[in-house]
């Protein structure tokens, strides 16, 4: 295999990092390669926040559910879905701005920043950096929208830790290839490749964390994804949306 592909399948999510700064020439880097990344209609529904302030990484870090990597890593980047450039664009030309009243303009949005991070993301580990997504950044977005000034029409989708990590944490073991690849179409038969797969991932729990954590993926998934967790971690989610004016009126 290349050396992309080494990179590639070699991702891991680090949670720990040594006190070194990035280089800015690393960070300029890392950055163009998010910027470069494939979007919708070259409409560019991207930006990114870079936070390097202590304290603003500490009042994220909380903000973000007590991460506490958020502090600790050099630098915090913010993906943001970002539509107010197209509203100026649309008021310098005396267009009218519909695209916030269709609910795929957050397809959109989201899409477009989860390909910039993945850009970000290879990046950094190919400059031999680590990194960590954080989609804790929309448990409390109306106070992540304050502080970092986010205008209408912007809406903060996932943080990115980044520095030179001090630890491995090793790889996570992956479904079974056959899970995730479906030929021409879908393959509702998925359960015998869960079972399969929880027997691997329990044992790399227990492996991992000393014999500490003996739960299969199925039981962490249903577990996270059940009601009451998922809805009381990210409540303010609809108010975010509306307060931005994505009013997604077709949903209505």
């Amino acid at each position: 295999m290349n050396d992309v592909i080494n990179t590639l399948t070699s991702h891991r999510s680090f949670r720990q990092y040594e006190e070194k700064q990035v280089e800015q020439e690393h960070l300029n880097a890392i950055l163009s390669s998010a910027q470069a990344a494939p979007n919708w209609i070259n409409g560019q529904q991207v930006s990114v926040i870079v936070i390097k302030d202590k304290k603003k990484k500490q009042e994220l870090s909380v903000l973000c559910g007590n991460q506490k990597h958020i502090d600790q890593a050099p630098v915090f980047l913010v993906f943001c879905a970002d539509f107010y450039r197209a509203k100026l664009a649309s008021e310098m030309e005396n267009a009218p701005f519909e695209v916030v009243n269709d609910a795929d303009s957050l397809l959109v949005g989201a899409t477009d920043v989860g390909i910039a991070l993945s850009n970000a993301i290879a990046a950094s580990e190919s400059l031999g950096l680590g990194t960590v997504p954080i989609g804790g950044i929309r448990r409390r977005p109306l106070e992540v929208i304050e502080l970092l000034h986010l205008p209408e029409y912007v809406i903060p989708i996932s943080g990115l830790c980044i520095g030179y990590a001090s630890e491995d944490p090793g790889l996570n073991p992956r479904l079974p290839k056959d899970a995730f690849i479906h030929n021409e179409s879908y393959n509702e038969k998925q359960q015998k490749y869960l079972e399969e797969y929880n027997k691997l991932y329990k044992q790399h729990q227990l492996n991992k964390t000393n014999g500490q954590r003996d739960t299969s993926w199925t039981e962490r998934i249903s577990n996270f994804y059940k009601g009451s967790h998922y809805n009381n971690n990210y409540p303010d989610v609809p108010k975010m949306l509306k307060k931005q004016g994505f009013t997604c009126k077709d949903l209505s």
